[in-house]
């Protein structure tokens, strides 16, 4: 089981669900962040002063897989966020030691399947064609 979190730009968000969706991913978790990365400050001008923009407004999705599903979430986190510019995000995977379902009290890979899970999969196998 890990735990990936992407930081993305605001603009790839629809994509990035689109992509995870048809991934078979669905539980997911979104905040939104801001950050400071490799991209240049922005300076505006506002009422005769010159104001510098540290940081940029990004998007942090959070979600919990077991193992078969790490390789095709990242797949899909990086076919549709990445626009080839400076700022792009990143992506960061991390082991879970423990999950626990709060309302049935299901641990581990079982609290990490979706009650829709046969669903899920059967529409992004209908949705890639095969």
């Amino acid at each position: 089981m890990k735990l990936i979190t992407c930081i993305i730009r605001p603009e790839r968000l629809a994509d990035v669900k689109t992509a995870l969706f048809r991934a078979g991913v669905t539980g997911i978790s979104i905040s939104r962040v801001s950050g400071h990365g490799g991209e240049r400050d922005i300076v505006e001008h506002y009422r005769a002063s010159s104001i510098v923009l540290e940081f940029r407004e990004k998007v942090k999705i959070e979600m919990a897989c077991s193992e078969p599903f790490v390789e095709p979430t990242i797949k899909a986190i990086l076919s549709s966020a990445r626009t080839g510019e400076v700022g792009d995000g990143k992506i960061f995977v991390q082991p879970l030691d423990r999950v626990i379902r709060i309302r049935t009290g299901e641990a581990d890979n079982a609290a990490l399947t979706p009650v829709t899970a046969d669903e899920v999969q059967r529409s992004a196998i209908q949705a890639a064609g095969k």
